[in-house]
């Protein structure tokens, strides 16, 4: 198991975490990462955009002018694709872009976004983030001391309102609940900031 340094909100070292290896030391997966962020974005998307093809557009209904002897190209309506005020050729319409992962791909998806992130020592575990009362300069001075980055996704254990309104105030940084941690989140952040409690909690499910 590799260790991992434990810090308070100040910033000071105060202890040591074992870090299991089937988690947070896996194997890194490229081909599922990128199938689990694909679907990620896929399921974000509504669909709903639309264009008018020519059978759509209002009028058109007479021909412009007759087939032969005016010396310009044929014509059939004023609404093809080509002229002003006509119909789209081959333009988007409403669909579905939802794709499911199964359960073993969403397991080695988020067992890998974790793995990156130790891999990369851009993950910090935080001995308890707690809120006396709605603060966002006491949360701001939290991240600077633990050294976080521009773009920083903080998991806690639980619901702490005090402590989520006032992160989430600070540009960049977004917060998250263990049980609803998803990898497009993990690998769209500089630094990974993590509850110790926390860690127990993922351990408990990926391990």
């Amino acid at each position: 198991m590799a260790e991992m340094k434990i810090v308070n909100m100040a910033g000071a070292e105060v202890g040591t975490i074992a870090l299991a290896d089937s988690v947070f030391a896996c194997e890194i997966n490229g081909a599922v990462l990128h199938a689990a962020v694909k679907s990620y974005l896929g399921n974000q998307r509504q669909g709903t955009q639309s264009t008018l093809t020519r059978t759509e557009v209002s009028g058109g209904g007479k021909k412009p002018w007759r087939q032969k002897g005016t010396g310009r190209a044929r014509q059939g309506s004023t609404r093809a694709p080509q002229w002003t005020h006509g119909g789209v050729a081959l333009g988007p319409k409403p669909r579905l872009y939802k794709s499911k992962l199964n359960k073993k791909v969403r397991r080695i998806a988020m067992t890998s976004a974790l793995s990156t992130k130790v891999a990369g020592n851009e993950m910090i575990v935080v001995d308890a983030i707690t809120a006396a009362e709605y603060k966002t300069k006491t949360m701001a001075a939290m991240l600077t001391a633990i050294g976080a980055g521009k773009k920083t996704l903080v998991v806690l254990p639980a619901v702490d309102e005090k402590v989520q309104k006032s992160l989430e105030n600070i540009p960049g940084v977004k917060v998250t609940l263990v049980n609803t941690l998803c990898v497009y989140d993990i690998l769209n952040c500089n630094s990974f900031v993590i509850a110790k409690d926390a860690v127990a909690k993922l351990e408990e499910v990926y391990a």
